[in-house]
């Protein structure tokens, strides 16, 4: 038997306990046909960790995260805490956990499935054998910088601003993963900002142009502003192939590339941290979509996003890459069968509901060995 593995759950709030139920589906089956062990301790983050604890997230909690190998998070939020102060709001442990683990690297594919062409809103021709990669700088920008607030004018009314900052060690940090990860796949890099209206893109421009003149000229560069970005990623998305941008734009453009697979409920992430003193990598690994609180606990979640993000761990953390291989081409072959949960139900097609996608994955995964 292999090592085991040290895992933090934090299931969250919504749909994210039903979600990560999958995953626990998965490590059992692991440990019964690869001999792969996962110690896996489990807290609380987001709206469950305010109901007990008044916090979004807790000290122990952030200490176990920081210790752990890995980190799988379900979802946090919901209109039940929309009213709470926004220091102990649900998003607020979800950005304390990137924030303290250093994860400023956030990697977002996007796939389409040829089983979920018809899926997408999109032509077929547009978006079959879509393959990118957003890589979201995830620890700076707009949602971290200072000052930011909300303040009464001497004249009367109010004004609310954030600030937008970035230093040339934060950007040049992750250019390096966003041209590192291109070398591996099709060798090319967008770089997305809004170097013409605001002075921190056009700041962004020249690190990245520098670095990439010094240390990666032998990767294709271009630049593109974000607004053409996102229109571009409904005309034409198969001219991307790395998608490197700030925290805000990549926020918004992962989304939009969600919907070019077909449903939110099929994107994976990972959020990694640069090497510490050890040499240890910090993790944590979570489904783009939200908490999805209209239909929390009515078995209607698809999983697949979380599943394979969990493909996802297996891979960048732990080296296990025919594992994570075998998880997906199993999501594969549950797609290629017809089997579907709501968000992405075509007709003709076997509608199913969270706990039955899991169980028809490892089906699958049982046919595969």
């Amino acid at each position: 038997m292999s090592d085991a593995k040290n895992l933090l759950f934090l299931p969250g709030d919504g749909i994210g306990p039903e979600v990560m139920g999958q995953v626990r589906k998965i490590i059992d089956w692991l440990a019964k046909n690869r001999s792969v062990n996962f110690n896996i301790t489990e807290g609380l983050v987001g709206g469950a960790c305010y109901e007990a604890h008044k916090c979004a997230v807790t000290d122990e909690t952030v200490a176990d995260a920081m210790a752990a190998d890995a980190v799988m998070l379900g979802a946090v939020g919901g209109p039940k805490w929309d009213n709470v102060e926004r220091h102990a709001r649900p998003e607020a442990g979800l950005l304390r956990l990137r924030k303290e683990m250093d994860l400023f690297a956030n990697l977002r594919p996007a796939m389409v499935f040829d089983a979920l062409v018809d899926a997408s809103t999109l032509k077929d021709e547009v978006v079959r054998g879509l393959d990118i990669l957003i890589m979201r700088e995830l620890t700076s920008g707009v949602y971290f910088g200072e000052p930011r607030g909300v303040e009464d004018l001497p004249g009367g009314g109010r004004k609310g601003f954030d600030t937008q900052v970035y230093t040339d060690a934060e950007i040049i940090r992750a250019a390096h993963v966003a041209f590192d990860l291109a070398k591996k796949r099709g060798n090319k890099v967008h770089s997305v900002e809004k170097a013409n209206v605001m002075e921190s893109g056009k700041f962004w421009r020249e690190v990245v142009t520098k670095l990439h003149a010094e240390e990666y000229a032998d990767v294709t560069l271009e630049h593109m502003y974000a607004d053409n970005c996102a229109m571009q990623l409904v005309r034409n998305p198969k001219q991307f192939d790395v998608i490197l941008t700030d925290n805000l734009f990549g926020d918004l453009l992962s989304d939009c590339a969600a919907m070019l697979t077909g449903s939110l409920g099929m994107l994976p992430s990972a959020s990694l941290s640069g090497k510490d003193e050890n040499g240890k990598v910090r993790a944590m690994y979570e489904p783009v979509h939200g908490s999805a609180p209209d239909i929390a606990g009515q078995d209607l979640a698809n999983p697949l996003a979380t599943i394979l993000s969990f493909s996802m761990c297996l891979r960048y953390s732990f080296d296990m890459g025919a594992e994570a291989d075998l998880l997906d081409q199993g999501v594969q072959n549950v797609l290629n069968a017809g089997i579907r949960t709501g968000d992405i139900m075509q007709a003709g097609m076997q509608q199913v509901g969270c706990a039955a996608m899991g169980d028809a994955l490892i089906t699958e995964l049982n046919k595969l060995v």
